[in-house]
């Protein structure tokens, strides 16, 4: 008959050990958001010598960079930082619009430095840009389906392969988000640097910030792959698990 408790797809009922790649994947993304909050609160209270804030070293890194037709907002939340390429706006959260922190210019730079992706077209943005619809069906759709086909028909059933497959692009999204954000990164040190906006120390406390932030999209990446991993391993065998 088959099996569909605890240690389904293994022959008992127990505890199933891909539960723990889950729980790594959800502890890391634990430890990258206390890891960036603490961060960033900490060089928040660092006050940078050129007194400027995110929203005004935001526009002096799209000035000297030669960008023209970006508009520099204010948006609600903390931490809510965005570069929207579709209408060329760039967003700036309460904790960074107005705030002279070098934390908050650090993420300012951050979202520069996706505004000069999408200016001189950097490949991985595009592909991203191309997933982003791929990518929400993938994680709205892609664990309901397996579940539907579970009911309808069985682990070993086409409609729970499809799932898993829907589910992917959400992962894929993931992985090439990954190589954006630390090309972004990467940009706002240097810009901020060679225009003079932060000193030597300054853009120091900044590679901090920015690396835990980083390490966020690890984390996220991470815990995406290792679901999928555990999705493969109970049902990507395309064979009926059996309770003997």
């Amino acid at each position: 008959m088959y099996g569909y408790g605890l240690g389904y797809g293994y022959g008992y009922y127990g505890l199933d050990w891909t539960y723990f790649l889950v729980l790594i994947g959800a502890v890391l993304c634990l430890m990258a958001s206390a890891k960036v909050n603490s961060t960033y609160n900490k060089y928040s209270r660092v006050q940078s010598m050129s007194g400027m804030t995110g929203a005004s070293a935001a526009q002096r890194i799209l000035q000297m960079s030669g960008i023209s037709d970006v508009v520099v907002e204010h948006v609600r939340g903390n931490l809510t930082d965005h570069y929207d390429p579709s209408k060329k706006v760039l967003r700036l959260s309460d904790s960074v619009y107005n705030s002279t922190s070098v934390a908050a210019i650090g993420v300012a730079a951050h979202e520069c430095g996706h505004a000069l992706q999408h200016h001189y077209g950097y490949g991985p943005l595009k592909f991203r840009s191309i997933l982003v619809p791929a990518a929400n069906i993938g994680s709205r759709l892609g664990l309901p389906i397996i579940l539907i086909g579970l009911l309808i028909s069985g682990a070993g059933s086409t409609i729970v392969q499809i799932g898993i497959w829907v589910f992917s692009l959400a992962v894929l999204f993931q992985i090439v988000t990954l190589p954006v954000e630390f090309n972004a990164s990467r940009r706002a040190k240097q810009m901020l640097g060679d225009y003079g906006i932060l000193g030597y120390q300054e853009v120091r406390h900044v590679d901090k910030v920015l690396d835990a932030a980083a390490f966020t999209y690890v984390a996220a990446a991470a815990s995406s792959i290792l679901q999928l991993l555990r999705l493969v391993l109970i049902f990507g065998g395309g064979r009926s698990n059996r309770r003997d």
